[in-house]
């Protein structure tokens, strides 16, 4: 096999020479092209007579017959069909095209024209080399399925397929329309440190790094959330930004290292005003894009008409699992009668872990359609205000679509005395082993007691937002470059 890659590409640089040996470079700085393929296509009958320049990479083979062929070139709208003929090109211009490889750039000079099948076609008058490509396309290019080779080398899969182009068109728009949602709303967006001092604002594994200037140790920042309650502190009172996340946690068709999060803070806003935010967000986006909020997810519709579902975590543990984690008080028990639920446990996991773990086994798979878990204990989220009327759970809720965590939100908690205690229960959690706990954030506490206003917060996961509004099922279908476990390795988790 790399025999075989090898020759070709050795017969790609004898033609490389040949065509420099014409006196051409084949990797000129500049075309000036005339029109898009589909502006060809669907403007025939004006442009008929006139000379258009197209350009795109070469794909398919060229079918050549004698003193004329056809190829199709590929560009940012689509295909076109290029006639090349010896009396219309010259004897050099000829000669040029006999030096075409699949996947090479050029640049096509000439007049649109159909074929006897009725396929708009340039016929060229002059070719134009602008790119030798000294290596062949797969050999299904027309339809790469290999995921190994789709993943591993995205370029391929974005000339090989238009539905993966067309995926990333996608996230594109679906994250310029949030901006211009939360804009209408006089959001601010601002940008936050990526390496920061302390890993803090969620439970997670932080990457580290090392700073020679500074002679200290630095993470990248596992959320934004502290830096933007800094600016409700300051007095900006609808914040946002939107940015990647670093979490030092395993690879699945839900998870990567590092993803895009949104997240905002509202002044005088609360868990519920966040949820008519994201149901705001999610359905309008969905309608001005897909002209439409009945998505078809895998197997399933979704309707993402609001009002979305409102449902009590405990009450949802206990339906799917038959386990009650407020009657059954003691940690030890309640890791007892989750493991006996056939789960691998930890035996150091705490009360909030265990609790994770139940939403994730058992309620998770259920939440197809939108759905708010709403009112979460007290020890799973330290950064959420309490609720007034039962002070064992907090302002919060998370938001299911498709089987999965796509927001999280609080009432967040801006008494300084009860976040500084909560924050120190996090450290004896980190001492007793769990490399997850929060970490104290000593300059943020100190923002708080300089007062803080009642805020709502969001935060949304814009990868899996993209897999849902797209008909995707793997978040690797939605991240144009996903990390990947090597080669060698074993193989990734489901």
């Amino acid at each position: 096999m790399e025999t075989e890659a090898s020759d070709l590409v050795q017969a790609r640089l004898r033609k490389l020479d040949g065509i420099r040996a014409m006196g051409i470079d084949p990797f000129p700085p500049k075309y000036e092209r005339t029109h898009l393929s589909n502006e060809v296509v669907g403007g025939f009958d004006s442009l008929q007579g006139q000379e258009v320049r197209v350009a795109g990479r070469l794909v398919g083979a060229v079918r050549d017959m004698g003193g004329s062929g056809f190829a199709h070139i590929l560009d940012s709208a689509g295909r076109i069909q290029i006639f090349f003929r010896k009396n219309t090109l010259g004897a050099e211009g000829f000669e040029l095209y006999r030096l075409l490889d699949t996947g090479d750039f050029i640049g096509v000079e000439g007049t649109p024209m159909k074929t006897r099948t009725g396929e708009v076609t340039v016929e060229a008058t002059h070719l134009t080399f602008l790119s030798k490509a000294m290596r062949p396309l797969p050999e299904k290019w027309h339809g790469l399925t290999d995921v190994e080779t789709r993943y591993r080398q995205r370029y391929l899969d974005l000339i090989s397929n238009e539905e993966a182009r067309d995926v990333f068109a996608l996230r594109s728009r679906i994250i310029a329309a949030t901006r211009r949602f939360l804009e209408a709303r006089d959001f601010v967006e601002v940008e936050t440190p990526l390496l920061q001092a302390v890993a803090a604002g969620a439970a997670a594994k932080p990457f580290e790094t090392f700073f020679n200037a500074l002679d200290s140790t630095l993470y990248l920042r596992i959320a934004i959330e502290l830096y933007l309650k800094r600016c409700i502190v300051g007095g900006i009172e609808r914040v946002y930004e939107m940015g990647r996340i670093f979490r030092n946690e395993g690879l699945s068709t839900k998870h990567n290292p590092e993803f895009t999060m949104l997240e905002l803070y509202q002044a005088y806003a609360d868990y519920h005003d966040m949820m008519e935010l994201v149901e705001s967000l999610a359905s309008s986006v969905a309608q001005q894009l897909l002209g439409t909020m009945h998505l078809k997810w895998g197997e399933h519709e979704i309707d993402l008409s609001p009002p979305w579902a409102r449902r009590n975590l405990r009450e949802l543990v206990v339906e799917y699992s038959g386990i009650d984690y407020v009657e059954i008080g003691d940690d030890r028990a309640l890791l007892e009668a989750v493991r006996a639920k056939g789960l691998k446990l930890d035996p150091g996991w705490n009360r909030a872990k265990l609790i994770d773990e139940l939403v994730s086994e058992f309620v998770e798979p259920h939440l197809i359609q939108p759905t708010f878990i709403i009112d979460y204990p007290v020890e799973t989220t330290p950064l959420a205000k309490r609720k007034a009327d039962d002070p064992s759970v907090v302002e919060r809720f998370e938001l299911y679509i498709g089987g999965m965590e796509i927001a999280n939100a609080f009432s967040e908690l801006n008494d300084p005395i009860d976040q500084r205690r909560r924050f120190e229960e996090q450290v004896l959690q980190r001492e007793l082993g769990d490399d997850e706990a929060q970490a104290l954030d000593e300059d943020f506490l100190q923002a708080v007691e300089h007062g803080m206003p009642p805020t709502g917060g969001l935060g949304i996961g814009i990868d899996r937002l993209v897999m849902i509004l797209g008909n995707r099922t793997s978040i690797r279908e939605v991240i144009l470059f996903p990390q990947l476990r090597s080669r060698a390795g074993p193989a990734a988790k489901d």
